[in-house]
């Protein structure tokens, strides 16, 4: 199949990719189309400008150039962007707005079977929907119908919540993480470690899932999925006084030591 993987340019994503794109590689054709952030804040409390730095320049600005630099070893080091999309035989295309009339001709000239999104920050419309042969997945931080929008786990973690989790469903329309649910797996939150590497820690099993679908997809076209069921909540970005509460309730958005372990280990 001809995929079109959209994903944004944050570390999370990079993760998730650099578990996804071997497993699709020697059966599929991939694009990859990258966002530069989700959500508009036009002043973020400082909480979230810190995270932001974690989340995407550190990255971006900083390790990617170094791990570029460093010496290729197959296999042992996950990659950077621009790396994965070399890999996939593509260029790594910047697209804000999917469906603005240049990047709708330019989906419609890629005519892709199937549209994955991963954290991509760009709410897809239905011209842009209607193209894929196969539909589009995304594989959502959360558990749905419960936490939609956006930093689901935070607000998991800050609801005292025992587990957090990923929802594979379908995009049909416009509306944000309605879509039938293909797949939901959760995993217990541990008490003592951050934000940021709980989010993270989502992108094995998540990617897991993500990888059956298209299998199934691939080898039947039937991919089997239920309509959201229960209570459902929208969240925003938290305030000032709402990370505030969850830094005196004992949490943190990142921990620097866990975040240098797991870049030590899957980058450097």
């Amino acid at each position: 199949m001809k995929i079109l993987i959209l994903i944004n340019n944050d570390l999370a994503s990079n993760y998730a990719l650099n578990l996804l794109i071997p497993k699709l590689l020697s059966e599929h054709s991939l694009t990859l189309w990258q966002s530069s952030n989700v959500g508009k804040l036009s002043r973020k409390p400082p909480a979230l400008e810190q995270l932001a730095f974690f989340e995407q320049r550190l990255f971006s600005d900083y390790l990617a150039p170094l791990i570029e630099k460093l010496p290729q070893q197959a296999g042992q080091r996950f990659k950077t962007f621009s790396q994965l999309a070399t890999e996939c035989h593509c260029v790594l295309k910047t697209v804000n707005n999917i469906n603005d009339t240049e990047s709708l001709a330019a989906l419609k000239a890629l005519n892709p079977d199937l549209i994955l999104s991963i954290r991509y920050g760009c709410i897809l419309k239905e011209q842009a929907i209607a193209i894929p042969n196969h539909g589009i997945l995304n594989l959502h931080s959360g558990v749905l119908p419960q936490y939609r929008g956006v930093m689901a786990t935070f607000w998991s973690m800050k609801n005292n919540e025992t587990h957090i989790g990923t929802t594979l469903h379908r995009i049909s329309d416009s509306s944000i993480d309605t879509g039938e649910i293909v797949k939901i797996s959760t995993r217990p939150i541990k008490v003592g470690q951050s934000y940021l590497w709980h989010v993270l820690t989502l992108y094995q099993q998540g990617i897991m899932d993500m990888l059956e679908a298209v299998n199934a997809l691939s080898n039947s076209s039937n991919l089997p999925s239920l309509r959201q069921l229960g209570e459902s909540n929208y969240y925003t970005f938290p305030t000032g006084v709402e990370l505030q509460e969850f830094e005196q309730s004992g949490m943190q958005l990142v921990n620097e030591q866990e975040l240098h372990a797991f870049l030590k280990h899957h980058y450097l």
